[in-house]
Order: C-alpha cells, then structure tokens, then sequence
C-alpha cells in the first residue's frame, strides 16, 4: 500500500506541476507556484499520516462524536463567513492560510459512523438501526451539499457501504436506495442552477456552462492512444479553466494518452483493492470500518471525477485524488491513509 501510495503521489506532482505550469505563469509570474504549495501540502500530510500511522485506532473513538461536531460547526461557518470561489462558497481563511472544511468532514464522518456501529452492532440486522445511523450523518450532508454537492454524494456513499459492511441483511438496502434517490430528487429540485447542470450534461454544446466540458472532452480525444507527451498539451493552455483542478484527468488523456489514463486509474485500483484486503484481514469490526471507509471514500470520488471528466455523469466539480491541486484534500488524504496504515499494522 505505502509503495503505490509513493507512486501515485509522485506521479500526482509531476502531472500537476506540467498541468498548472501556464496557468501560475500567468497568474503568478511562477511556473512553481502550484507545485510548491502543493508539496508543502503533501509534507504536512506524510508527517501528519506517519504519526497518525503510528497511534492505535482504538483511541480515535473517544474522540469521534466531537469530531463530526466540530465538522457540522465548520460547516456553519461556511455558510456565514465562508469565501466564494468560482461560484461555490466551500472555504474558510485564516489569514494567509485557507482550509476546506468539507475534506475535514470526510474523516470525521468515517470516525464518527465507526464509533455509532459500535455502538449498535448488536442491531445491525434492523431496518430501523440502519435508518437512524443513515438519518445521523445528513446534518452534514446537507450543510456540505449547499455548496458542494459532489461531497456530499461522498458523504452519503460513505454512510451506504459503511451500514452495508457491518449489516447482516442485504434486502434491506433496496429500501435504502429508493429513500436516497427519493432524498438526492428533493435536493436537486431545491435549486434551479443543479437541474440546469442535467440539461448542460445532455447538451454541453448549447449553454456556456458547457464550455469546461466540451474542452476536457477535446483534450481527452486529441490524446489518442499514447498522448502528445508530458508536457505538450494545448487545452492547458487556457482552454479548460483551472485544468490544475477538477479537470486535471483529461489533461492526463492529452500528453499521456489512453495508455497514461488506464496507467492512472490502476493505480488507484490497486490502493482500493489494498484497502479491501486490510479490511477484509482487520482484527476486528472497527478496524474494517475504517479501512472500508477510506476504500469507499476513494472508490466514490474516484469514479466521480473520472465520469464528470468524460461527461458520464452531471459536473459536479470533484477533484482527483493526489493528482489534483488542493492543498487540503492531499492533507486530509494522507491522514486517512495514516489510520489504515495503522489497522494494518495488527493485521496478522
């Protein structure tokens, strides 16, 4: 796990800095300005992820429930004093330093629905313990989706297969499914700008939104089977906006080719399948929450990004795992990767 963890962090960085080279030239005057915090970010997160590696989960229990208290009090003050970037408040400052408060909510939540399974293992099979402990992370989910939706897809993701890991009855879910679908339709409907990004999906070409689509989808096919070569792509170029971010994929499509993306994403495959094996070995139910908590995390957002990428799915604006800029999403990353290093390490 640590050894692709390695490769995919390099790879991350060598991808982003020949992503976003232009883009802090023109802003910044600095072809390194992407990078370098980049790599700040990463550092903090290996330090913050090797002590956490090095503590034993157990503790984390005690401190799980004001942990998903701090992350619906951050949320709060998202929404009152949160700064607004491309159109989405998701952001809270703290002078020179900004911190996304959604990434922070990813881990407590883990943490937080480990600690209630515990608690309720013993009535796992009810239909109505499954409800209550769906029904106790949508606080969070609904602070987190009025400005970042695809998060709180994640969120909820998360909630699914954690309840369905540590759940003895399957037919259950189906009920499960037909309540989120039910929930995801209520949400959509309570902003007209999210039903306006259905219609953008089916027909890019006819609305200005569609532009960043239509450009990431250029880049991917004019990447062909083995790509134009790292750092000779056009559409970074200022044709897909902020390509450092959530489009940083079809950039990989363009000077990697399909040979590079397939490379990229079993990359991934293999840490999730490691994440699965380390839950399936776990000594016990709260060490196989956690890691199947971070391999549905990375499993979700994943597909995610990749499937808005290619217009499979409504843009949603979801960034790429260690590949895409932001310093707090690789920080929070690593943390995570910290507490299955540690369930690891008693696995026998």
């Amino acid at each position: 796990m640590i050894l692709v963890l390695a490769i995919i962090i390099v790879t991350g960085l060598v991808i982003l800095y020949s992503t976003s080279a232009y883009n802090g030239e023109i802003k910044f005057q600095d072809t390194f300005y992407y990078l370098k915090k980049q790599v700040f970010a990463t550092l903090l997160g290996i330090m913050g992820m090797w002590c956490i590696a090095n503590i034993d989960y157990h503790i984390w229990k005690k401190w799980a429930v004001p942990g998903y208290l701090l992350s619906i009090l951050l949320g709060v003050l998202v929404m009152l004093f949160g700064e607004e970037y491309n159109g989405s408040k998701r952001w809270l400052s703290f002078g020179p330093f900004s911190f996304q408060p959604s990434e922070f909510a990813k881990v407590a939540v883990i943490l937080f629905l480990t600690y209630i399974i515990l608690r309720n293992a013993e009535k796992m099979w009810k239909f109505s313990t499954v409800c209550k402990i769906v029904i106790s992370v949508l606080p969070i989910v609904g602070l987190v989706g009025a400005s970042n939706l695809s998060t709180a897809v994640i969120i909820l993701g998360i909630a699914v297969i954690l309840v369905f890991v540590a759940s003895p009855k399957y037919g259950q879910f189906a009920w499960m499914v037909c309540l989120g679908c039910a929930f995801m339709g209520m949400f959509l409907a309570m902003e007209s700008y999210r039903l306006e990004r259905l219609q953008i999906w089916q027909h890019p070409e006819k609305y200005e939104k569609g532009y960043q689509t239509l450009q990431g989808l250029y880049a991917i096919g004019s990447g062909g089977l083995f790509g134009r070569g790292l750092g000779s792509s056009i559409q970074k170029l200022g044709f897909v906006p902020e390509a450092q971010n959530d489009m940083i994929f079809s950039i990989i499509c363009e000077e990697m080719g399909l040979i590079g993306a397939v490379f990229v994403m079993l990359l991934f495959f293999i840490l999730i399948w490691r994440f699965f094996i380390i839950a399936s070995h776990a000594p016990d139910l709260e060490g196989a929450l956690i890691a199947s908590g971070a391999m549905a995390h990375m499993m979700i957002q994943v597909i995610l990004n990749i499937a808005v990428v290619t217009n499979t799915i409504p843009n949603t604006g979801i960034t790429l795992p260690f590949i895409s800029y932001g310093g707090t999403s690789v920080m929070f990353l690593l943390f995570e990767m910290g507490l299955v290093l540690n369930v690891s390490c008693l696995v026998k």
